[in-house]
């Protein structure tokens, strides 16, 4: 599918998500785009070499790097970017189901405006429902769902349409197209970011450096969402603290003075009244599993707070900048 010069890079993180990967790498094998060149790039976050030789022998026209560690989605693409050779970008969940169609569609809308820095399509989950579409940036109409319901109709005024596209704030990293020249000019993927808020972050560079996110309304990919993270109770405290990690960090890069005291504020009261309330359930009911992990994820909650203080940084643990300060 490779050749001298390669027009979109396909490139995939994966993380133990070795059935979804197949069927990912399959879908994208039975593509042909006539003048425009493929090349598949697979960076490898579970370090498991002998798995990525037997899918290096069975799709021989894709490319297959191991990753040093599992340093998080933002530093896998980043990685993936570095090996590719394409003057498009395509980041891809290995949960996903792609097609020539929304392939070309989101090639064409790229090409004839320079100024859209990303651009993604809907979305189905394998019941052939639509996840959501319109997405706004965290701020304090957006940041709790009391704050989205009264302010519902404002938002959702703001965003523009035109025919088959919308402007949201921001794409689900699940699927997002961007040309190499806008990754380069926004300096990538922010490895901050161990897991989650990466692509708003994206989205936010862009608009900050005054380009366009778009979302294509004509075409749409499969998503099993969920495929690498949502395994079992440990799995889930972890996926679900690093949401909280995200966003304090999140408001850290794009807030400054009193309105980001207040917001931090506000996220930090109100994780922790959740916490104890819904953790003191889980302690007494903890044969019910959700409550079970509200437990769990209020002592994680706690300790993260605790190290942020102490460390002063809101960063993960896991986060590639984190390790790199210490």
């Amino acid at each position: 599918m490779a050749t001298n010069k390669t027009t979109i890079s396909i490139i995939i993180v994966n993380y133990k998500s070795w059935h979804h990967l197949q069927n990912c790498l399959n879908a994208i094998n039975k593509i042909t785009l006539n003048s425009i060149s493929l090349e598949v790039v697979v960076i490898d976050n579970t370090l498991d070499a002998i798995k990525i030789d037997e899918f290096a022998a069975s799709y021989p026209n894709f490319n297959f790097y191991l990753n040093s560690g599992n340093n998080g989605f933002a530093n896998g693409c980043n990685l993936g970017a570095e090996k590719a050779t394409g003057s498009y970008f395509l980041f891809l969940n290995p949960d996903t189901i792609i097609a020539k169609e929304p392939i070309l569609e989101m090639y064409k809308a790229i090409a004839n405006s320079p100024n859209l820095g990303a651009v993604s399509c809907l979305q189905k989950n394998t019941n052939g429902s639509l996840e959501k579409s319109i997405r706004f940036f965290p701020r304090l109409s957006t940041l709790f769902g009391v704050f989205r319901a009264l302010f519902k109709k404002r938002l959702y005024k703001s965003i523009r349409k035109e025919k088959n596209i919308m402007y949201p704030d921001w794409i689900s990293g699940a699927v997002v197209f961007m040309s190499k020249t806008w990754f380069d000019k926004i300096k990538g993927w922010n490895e901050d970011y161990w897991m989650y808020f990466e692509d708003v972050d994206l989205s936010k560079k862009i608009r900050n450096s005054q380009g366009e996110i778009a979302l294509l309304t004509n075409t749409y990919i499969i998503h099993d969402h969920g495929g690498s993270s949502r395994i079992n109770l440990k799995t889930a405290a972890i996926t679900k603290l690093e949401v909280i990690i995200s966003k304090h960090v999140y408001l850290k890069n794009h807030f400054k003075g009193f309105q980001y005291f207040i917001l931090q504020t506000l996220v930090v009261l109100n994780t922790i009244i959740n916490k104890i309330i819904l953790g003191l359930l889980g302690l007494f009911l903890f044969f019910v599993p959700k409550l079970k992990l509200q437990f769990i994820l209020l002592q994680k909650v706690v300790n993260y707070y605790f190290l942020a203080i102490k460390n002063n940084t809101w960063l993960s643990k896991k986060s590639q900048n984190f390790k790199k300060n210490r």
